[in-house]
């Protein structure tokens, strides 16, 4: 017998929660969510439980939240990349910067600390300097299309995945995350490929040659454009063609070829098709000199470039460098925050686990003429050590920038040994970011936690916390 679906009605939103889900409340029961904004009185159908919370979907909103604004994207309500542009910024940042703290007080039983304000994007829109799309030969139709009387007989497509599927893709006409000139290159490849009937990628079937197109710009305005490919046979080289001759100002052309069967193609072979390797991006620190990062077509770099340069501005203030101090950067990625961070040290120790983004690292450190960094790649558990510490000098502070999962056990242990006088800990999830602060707290003070908004109408936020070695 079918399990009976179970409708609640009358459930309050009252918070924002990761990966875009909303947190309601109804009879002191708190349910997870998602379509919906604080402020939203819905009806939501029971399904089962996420993270120990019982998760149900919205059918119905009966009142609608005062905090509700017209999203600015015709795609919103299918495509699943920005979560809250029905959201006022304002509050969006209001309640992520409420997140952190409550993470921080809640997970790490902090809350004697200065907590600072966030500090909330300058562009809200056309903020990142990196997208991917991806072709598909018969694209995901809305429910209103399927409703509709008109038959849609072409169906390639270019655009992003739809939310929890691999094989269906959203075609977008117009996306407002990065630079609108972006919108003039991905549809003419759109219309150029159909004309000279280059075969889209089918993901189930596992046919076709178009896959994916990755576009990078930096501040001023250079764009880099990474075709990917399953096969680079002569009607590829006539599309690549015909978009420089139509795009004369690209910087940089690579064509990617992937014949594997899934989309990852950080180890697939690159070959530069037309001018440089590399775009340039150049932040201008504090005291007004200038630090430059080459940008390659794998390269990892923060996508919002703005925001990302306030970060680092605010990462270099707390970590307080003097010219004696030895310092140690963990999971460095390719070097961005210890080059910023190196003029004013002693010496820099950047450790990060991809061999590539080490390369990187030095490649930037040789750009910036910085000769007192030194890099290394490993597993952070098995590089950072006891003996590796002894050769290369206590760190007076330190700076780390996991991924998500936060920082090993073994690693913490072996920065209690090592006792930096400053610790500076970037997090892009604030839940592990606390686990680590509670972990840390035997020897170290939380003085301060400085949220940063990193991706607008998304539930991601950044938080620097600044810990200080007890006395």
């Amino acid at each position: 017998m079918a399990k009976k679906k179970r409708i609640i009605e009358g459930v309050d939103i009252v918070d924002i929660g990761a990966k875009g889900m909303v947190i309601g409340k109804k009879d002191g029961i708190a349910y997870l969510t998602k379509d919906a904004v604080p402020g939203d009185t819905v009806t939501i159908e029971s399904r089962r439980k996420k993270k120990g919370m019982p998760f149900g979907m919205v059918i119905e909103i009966t009142k609608k939240s005062d905090l509700r604004v017209e999203p600015v994207c015709a795609h919103f309500d299918h495509c699943g990349g920005c979560s809250w542009q029905n959201l006022d910024y304002q509050d969006q940042i209001r309640f992520k910067e409420q997140r952190v703290f409550e993470q921080i007080r809640r997970i790490a039983g902090i809350n004697d600390f200065e907590k600072r304000p966030i500090l909330g994007s300058s562009n809200i829109y056309e903020y990142r300097n990196k997208l991917e799309f991806t072709f598909v030969e018969s694209r995901w139709l809305t429910p209103e299309e399927i409703s509709s009387a008109d038959e849609i007989e072409d169906r390639r497509a270019i655009g992003f995945h739809v939310p929890g599927r691999f094989d269906w893709v959203l075609h977008v006409d117009e996306c407002h995350l990065l630079d609108k000139a972006h919108n003039e290159m991905r549809n003419y490849l759109h219309t150029k490929a159909k004309l000279l009937e280059v075969p889209f990628y089918h993901p189930r079937d596992k046919h076709g040659i178009l896959r994916n197109v990755l576009f990078r710009t930096n501040k001023a305005g250079d764009w880099m454009v990474l075709l990917v490919v399953s096969e680079h046979n002569d009607q590829i080289k006539n599309l690549t063609t015909l978009f420089l001759e139509h795009f004369p100002k690209t910087k940089s052309f690579w064509v990617i070829t992937n014949d594997k069967v899934n989309d990852s193609f950080s180890d697939c072979p690159a070959e530069l098709v037309y001018g440089d390797e590399h775009l340039i991006e150049r932040f201008t620190r504090i005291d007004g000199s200038e630090v430059k990062y080459l940008i390659g077509p794998k390269s990892f770099f923060q996508t919002n470039t703005h925001q990302a340069e306030r970060l680092y501005e605010i990462v270099a203030t707390l970590a307080d460098i003097n010219s004696g101090d030895v310092v140690y950067d963990l999971y460095t990625g390719t070097g961005s925050i210890a080059l910023y961070t190196a003029h004013k040290a002693k010496k820099v120790v950047g450790i990060e686990y991809v061999p590539e983004a080490i390369e990187d690292a030095k490649k930037n450190a040789a750009l910036n003429d910085m000769d007192n960094t030194a890099f290394f790649a490993g597993d952070m558990k098995e590089v950072l050590v006891d003996s590796f510490i002894e050769a290369h000098g206590r760190p007076d502070v330190l700076i780390t920038d996991p991924p998500r999962a936060g920082m090993h056990a073994d690693v913490i242990d072996c920065i209690l040994r090592a006792e930096p006088k400053r610790i500076v800990y970037v997090s892009c999830d604030p839940a592990t970011q606390a686990r680590d602060l509670a972990l840390l707290s035997s020897k170290y003070t939380l003085k301060a936690a400085q949220p940063v908004d990193i991706f607008p109408h998304t539930s991601h936020v950044e938080n620097v916390a600044l810990l200080e070695l007890k006395s």
